[in-house]
């Protein structure tokens, strides 16, 4: 069955190649010339045109609507979409089995100041924010608003929204108690915060007392960062605001909201709506500056309507998006969620999408949409176990080095990527990718990890020694690729188990420091992510770390050593970056903090048969991120 699936994945994946630049082709006349009147653009005097779903709607005119000097989305070069103009209307549905999260929907949403096409880091743009400029000490950055941006009340956007983010949210000890590290000198816990100058009525600088070479991909995309912590609708949230508030009708909201007297933080804090409040009810009638903004919420599907302010455009004048709306079911797991693309009911998913149901997608492909092949952002099954654990005989198993050489040793990378990624992967590059028994048993041996007379190892303790694997089924490879594992390291001996727990349990499990091993994704193809599995090896570490010693414990010096190699990563600007990361992978690859047993894993994409501006090039993300380009064909 499995040499059957990868014999029929590989086939479907070379037919894809084959059909897919499907954005590119001839586009007809009637959907590309903007002087031309169409059912599906709606020609203006000033040169842009607006979704026809807007007319009608007592809406001011679409140039008053957009920015002096709109973001023009294929302005930037790039040979991962053949984009092509497209057409409006239409609703994009998808579905997620995460309650109150659909990942596929924040990304497609999620608007950075700054931008880098295809998510490589190798170029930084405008987006929201017009443009930048850095000092040549790297430690002024001097950025450009788009003049006549406008929320999507259509209340201006001026310097006085990002001063009101600065000043009375980040600079305000009640609202931020802990000013964030990122935004600090260094990108450290206990650098010095940041400066905030606003130099005209467009413009505003922030400076920093170090170099910070590697700040604008911070505001482009690492961590997934949105505008919304820089950037804060003032003529919104000043009503709940005690510098700004009326106290009287300030004292009655908060009785409203059910608060204590006085307690404005709180009542501020459920008003303001940050990027990973996307689909929360709160952000309903919330001013925002994405493409599609949430207008209802039930119980199984949240709803999103195309912005009128949005401040993108195509080369035609016409104004984005494309879409008019977006609809997100959530089902009770992912295996309904396979049967819902089967039966043609979603038009769009990347983050759930299963290789190993490649062959049944493409079966159903009748049903109105197409399974494409792309590259996955992420190794999506690195394996963890918690070296803070608080058990001591876990710490010193697994503190010790050989210990996670022998496991490293007894991972048959070939078999994961046939068994499990059906050869469409390849083993990680950041460890040795040998698989070596005799010498995995020997390192074993060597720590005194003898068998019991029921073959397992034992541990310090004379007890027998147990991996209790704890997963979230938060993607479809996760379970498989732990079950694999499991067996390989059985080999050795030891008791390994698995159990399948609830994300937000997993979520809340992890944070409290009580998980001992996992499996999860980890952004190691992204290196501007610093994003190396800490808060999963080493929680209790990182917390460290990260609170500049004020909690969790102290990291021994090579965890420490790491640390820094990766927060200098981080503050250096992208040539230099790519230089500290190689020394980022030596440690990785030296002490195998975490284990990366494959990398280059291609991923399903399901999209419906009639969308344009859809590429197997590049990341698949990447038409997440482009999502305001996707169009129904006529």
């Amino acid at each position: 069955m499995k040499k059957f699936l990868k014999t029929a994945i590989a086939t479907i994946f070379l037919a894809s190649m084959a059909l897919t630049g499907c954005g590119g082709g001839t586009t007809p006349a009637s959907t590309t010339a903007k002087s031309t009147t169409t059912d599906t653009t709606k020609v203006t005097s000033t040169g842009y045109s607006q979704a026809p779903s807007l007319d009608g709607k007592g809406l001011p005119p679409v140039k008053d609507r957009l920015p002096v000097q709109p973001k023009l989305v294929n302005e930037e070069p790039s040979d991962l979409l053949n984009y092509t103009i497209g057409t409006y209307g239409g609703t994009l549905r998808t579905v997620t089995s995460t309650p109150n999260w659909d990942a596929d929907v924040f990304v497609m949403d999620n608007e950075p100041l700054l931008n880098t096409p295809g998510i490589l880091g190798s170029q930084i743009t405008g987006n929201i924010l017009q443009g930048y400029k850095v000092s040549p000490d790297q430690k002024t950055f001097t950025f450009t608003m788009r003049k006549g941006l406008k929320w999507s009340d259509g209340q201006p956007v001026t310097v006085q929204d990002v001063k009101f983010a600065f000043d009375d949210v980040l600079f305000n000890k009640e609202l931020t108690p802990v000013f964030p590290a990122w935004l600090r000198s260094g990108g450290k816990v206990d650098g010095q915060p940041l400066k905030f100058d606003v130099i005209n009525d467009y413009t505003f600088q922030i400076s920093f007392s170090e170099p910070y070479g590697g700040f604008p991909i911070l505001l482009s995309i690492k961590g997934w960062v949105g505008y919304t912590d820089l950037l804060k609708p003032f003529h919104f949230l000043k009503q709940y605001h005690k510098k700004y508030a009326d106290p009287v009708v300030l004292a009655q909201e908060i009785k409203k909201a059910g608060f204590k007297k006085g307690d404005w933080v709180k009542l501020f804090q459920t008003k303001d709506v940050l990027n990973w409040d996307l689909p929360n009810p709160k952000a309903i009638g919330f001013p925002v500056l994405y493409p599609w903004m949430l207008v209802k919420k039930t119980a199984t599907t949240e709803y999103f309507d195309r912005n009128p302010y949005y401040f993108k455009v195509d080369s035609a004048g016409n104004q984005l998006p494309y879409i008019d709306n977006i609809q997100s079911s959530m089902v009770q797991s992912m295996d309904m969620e396979v049967m819902s693309v089967l039966a043609g009911n979603v038009d769009f998913q990347r983050q759930d999408a299963a290789l190993n149901k490649m062959p049944l997608y493409k079966e159903n492909e009748s049903h109105g949409y197409k399974a494409i092949m792309s590259k996955l952002h992420v190794t999506p099954t690195d394996i963890f176990l918690n070296e803070t654990y608080k058990d001591p005989v876990w710490r010193k198993v697994v503190q010790d080095v050989r210990f996670r050489q022998a496991l490293s040793l007894a991972m048959n990378r070939k078999d994961i990527i046939n068994d499990i990624y059906y050869g469409f992967a390849d083993p990680g590059i950041i460890e040795n990718p040998a698989f070596n028994l005799d010498e995995a048993n020997k390192l074993l041996d060597d720590m005194g990890m003898k068998k019991g007379p029921d073959g397992y190892r034992v541990g310090p303790d004379g007890k027998k020694f147990v991996i209790p694997f704890e997963v979230a089924a938060i993607a479809p490879d996760v379970v498989p690729l732990t079950e694999l594992v499991m067996a390989q390291w059985r080999s050795l001996g030891l008791d390994v188990t698995m159990k399948t727990i609830d994300p937000t349990l997993w979520g809340t499990r992890n944070a409290a420091n009580q998980l001992r091993a996992t499996v999860g994704w980890v952004h190691t193809q992204l290196w501007y992510m610093g994003d190396w599995g800490q808060g999963y090896w080493g929680p209790l570490w990182n917390e460290w770390y990260t609170t500049g010693g004020k909690q969790g414990e102290k990291p021994p010096a090579d965890v420490e050593k790491l640390y820094n190699l990766i927060n200098q990563v981080s503050v250096s600007s992208p040539d230099e970056a790519q230089k500290a990361i190689e020394q980022v992978h030596q440690e990785l690859g030296k002490n195998l903090w975490f284990f990366v047993p494959i990398e280059n894993v291609k991923q399903p994409v399901i999209v419906n048969a009639k969308l344009g501006n859809v590429t197997d090039k590049g990341y698949a993300i990447g038409l997440n991120f482009s999502a305001e380009e996707l169009y129904y064909k006529k």
